[in-house]
């Protein structure tokens, strides 16, 4: 007789009750409360087995929204924020879906593409009778981000999703927040550490910075997450000190040694950790030491239930916690390797017994022929003292094709005079990268703006990726 399929709520109610709590901007809501209320108005029946599209733009409503489907809906498909409306129809057509969860409100996307089944989720739990049983295992659907062209369709169960959990006592009293949104892997990623151990303190795109970080802090925040770009925003607010928090978590980026240093400053009590994990592979590993890269004794490591090594100058993972595949047309584009495992398209370079991050692929500046990693050039430039963020980018060059140019954020001057000129800077930012680079490498110019991009999925925008 076949097991009856273990749903997120089975999960997390596996031991009793749920003490955890979830905060949007609004106010929170008592995960236990889902025992006996829903935020479906009744409809979740109408929903059972079914292809389901959700496309709310609200997070705490979103984040109910997947605790009640899993193991109800046979499809889940999480619609990311600011998907290119050109990009729905395919979305829609490639997940075969027959059902839609959106906001209440009139601005939810895909409101006006035809679906059989359109169910309304409210922001508030309402007391309906609600049949949390489990009826099929879900296949949760996450879009890659569509930066070159439409999403891909990535599949995942919660057994992959969780993969990194297994084994993980939980720590008590833990509150989570994340700057990612839940519908992105990074921070599905935290929603799921939350809600077996504790609460999660949910972002919203349209709330300063600031705001956020009071919200975390009124909240007893313990642990929170973000990119490096996300934290290197937060050093720049002034607003660092709200927050008292005992693990910071990077992940999305390549962690530099000037963030971890940065945040080891700001939270001298705190565990500073950066972790690399990706849509299709999942959870790879986590590095608590406060150095960039990570330990080569990780690579080909025996016995681990997460197998990495570096094939052709890539970052290759095989474990649990892979994707099992592009669902629709992208089927055949999954970067699954001959030996099972997921290549990441993230070149490593290693040097005595560390690895580290030289920069995507796909990411790649050719200099006369030369390869340049723009993330080695900006791991260089964060450096500097003054600086906060940099972005480095390709210029069209008649001899060499391109060369590098980089973009960068100062921080403040303190008032005490102390920052040189911006002109100053710029020169020793350039005798930096002339000591530590090769020539192809250094930026032909230096420009101080006043602040650079960061993407809806919290990573350096990057106008040439």
């Amino acid at each position: 007789m076949p097991s009856k399929p273990r749903s997120l709520w089975d999960s997390i109610t596996a031991a009793g009750p749920p003490a955890g709590s979830l905060y949007g901007c609004g106010g929170g809501v008592a995960l236990a409360g889902l025992a006996h209320a829903s935020i479906l108005g009744g409809r979740l029946e109408e929903l059972r087995g079914r292809s389901v599209l959700l496309a709310i733009t609200d997070q705490l409503t979103a984040a109910l929204a997947i605790a009640e489907l899993d193991g109800v809906a046979r499809r889940m498909v999480l619609l990311t924020p600011g998907l290119a409306a050109e990009h729905l129809p395919a979305v829609i057509a490639g997940a075969a879906a027959d059902a839609r969860v959106q906001d209440t409100d009139r601005c939810s996307p895909g409101r006006e593409i035809g679906i059989g089944i359109s169910v309304d989720a409210r922001a508030r739990l309402e007391p309906h009778p609600v049949r949390r049983a489990s009826t099929c295992e879900t296949e949760w659907i996450l879009l890659t981000s569509g930066t070159t062209g439409a999403p891909k369709l990535v599949q995942h169960d919660l057994a992959s999703l969780t993969a990194a959990l297994a084994d993980r006592p939980p720590a008590p009293e833990v509150v989570w927040a994340t700057f990612y949104d839940i519908r992105r892997y990074g921070g599905l990623q935290i929603y799921l550490r939350a809600l077996h151990a504790g609460s999660l303190v949910l972002s919203d795109p349209a709330e300063p910075l600031i705001g956020f970080l009071a919200r975390a802090a009124a909240a007893g925040v313990t642990h929170i997450s973000g990119t490096p770009s996300h934290w290197r925003r937060v050093l720049m607010s002034g607003a660092a000190a709200t927050i008292a928090p005992r693990y910071v978590r990077l992940s999305g980026e390549i962690a530099d040694q000037a963030i971890l240093d940065g945040l080891k400053a700001a939270y001298p009590e705190a565990t500073v950790a950066h972790a690399f994990a990706s849509t299709e592979a999942g959870v790879a590993f986590e590095v608590r030491d406060g150095r960039a890269g990570f330990p080569a004794t990780l690579l080909d490591a025996p016995g681990s239930p997460v197998h990495l090594r570096v094939a052709e100058g890539t970052l290759r993972i095989r474990s649990a916690g892979n994707a099992h595949g592009y669902l629709g047309v992208d089927t055949g584009s999954f970067p699954r390797a001959s030996d099972d495992a997921v290549d990441t398209g993230d070149r490593i370079e290693q040097r005595a017994d560390r690895c580290y991050f030289l920069g995507r692929q796909g990411g790649v500046i050719n200099v006369g022929g030369l390869k340049v990693y723009p993330e080695e050039i900006e791991a260089v430039i964060n450096s500097h003292p003054w600086v906060r963020m940099s972005r480095v980018s390709a210029r069209r060059n008649p001899i060499t094709g391109a060369v590098v140019v980089a973009d960068v954020v100062l921080a403040e001057a303190d008032g005490t005079g102390g920052r040189p000129p911006s002109e100053a800077l710029e020169r020793e930012l350039l005798h930096s990268c002339r000591r530590s680079l090769a020539p192809y490498k250094v930026p032909a110019a230096i420009r101080i703006v006043p602040g650079l991009e960061v993407s809806a999925a919290g990573k350096l925008a990057r106008p040439d990726a």
